[in-house]
């Protein structure tokens, strides 16, 4: 397999932004030295008159991403970063697979410039993958409602809700979402592998505390283990992305990095 490190924070609304990059360091220490590396731009970044905060330097980490993915024929593990990393792994695997995306995340992600309330693109990446974007950040090939299943996501605004309920993909919360609720979303999909997103706060807090935006009640990591076992006993895997991972301190990354070496355990055994 091949594992790509882009500590990217650009994308995220969140006031602990900049954490995401020792995130990213601690985990990809953990990885093989021929893990790939983006390096991010150092500045914000412009919005370009977009209503998307930094794009600029989004756009620079994708086309970088492309770039660095474009020859590999192994499945790549994407470390992030925040979750539009997302952007460039996903549209990768898209090209090459047809997919279905398990979005394990305690956010929908699906605002556009017009709707977000804060205007960070981590917080629209799943709606841009889905083709609602503007056009320089519009991958070439979206993603369709019924090839997106929503895993654990619990914090949603209005907009997304009335998105989720007009476009029908299917939406799992932490109540319903189970080992055999999402085998079978899989498998009505069509899909014929899956590419797995999975943003740490996914987690409940009281298990997994070193992210930018945690919200209760998620699920517990066995919990996720379980589901991400399921959904490969269905199908292969097109990609994966771990993201999310703000550790204020060292010692808090070397508390919760143990849980996130399980779910890399998880998710690239055997690929």
């Amino acid at each position: 397999m091949t594992y790509l490190v882009v500590p990217q924070w650009q994308g995220s609304g969140s006031s602990r932004a900049m954490r995401l990059i020792d995130g990213a360091a601690a985990i990809g220490a953990e990885l093989p030295s021929s893990a790939l590396r983006i390096t991010p731009p150092s500045g914000a970044g412009s919005a370009l008159d977009s209503g998307i905060l930094r794009l600029s330097s989004i756009q620079f980490v994708r086309d970088e991403m492309l770039a660095a993915l474009h020859d590999a024929e192994e499945t790549t593990v994407t470390i992030g970063g925040d979750c539009g990393v997302e952007l460039a792994a996903v549209q990768h695997a898209a090209a090459n697979h047809d997919l279905v995306l398990i979005w394990f995340d305690a956010h929908g992600d699906l605002n556009t410039p017009a709707s977000s309330p804060s205007g960070s693109f981590g917080g629209m990446v799943l709606r841009t993958l889905l083709g609602d974007a503007p056009e320089s950040i519009r991958p070439p090939r979206a993603l369709t409602a019924d090839r997106v299943i929503l895993a654990g996501v619990r914090a949603l605004d209005e907009s997304e809700s009335e998105y989720i309920s007009a476009s029908g993909i299917t939406h799992l919360s932490p109540k319903i979402l189970t080992p055999e609720t999402l085998t079978a979303a899989i498998v009505t999909s069509g899909a014929s592998s899956v590419y797995l997103h999975i943003d740490l706060d996914v987690l409940d807090p009281a298990e997994f505390s070193c992210v930018g935006s945690a919200e209760p009640f998620g699920l517990a990591l066995v919990a996720l283990l379980h589901l991400i076992a399921a959904a490969r006993a269905v199908l292969p895997v097109a990609g994966v992305g771990i993201t999310g991972f703000a550790p204020p301190t060292p010692d808090a990354a070397a508390d919760d990095l143990t849980s996130i070496l399980r779910i890399l355990a998880a998710v690239s055994k055997k690929l």
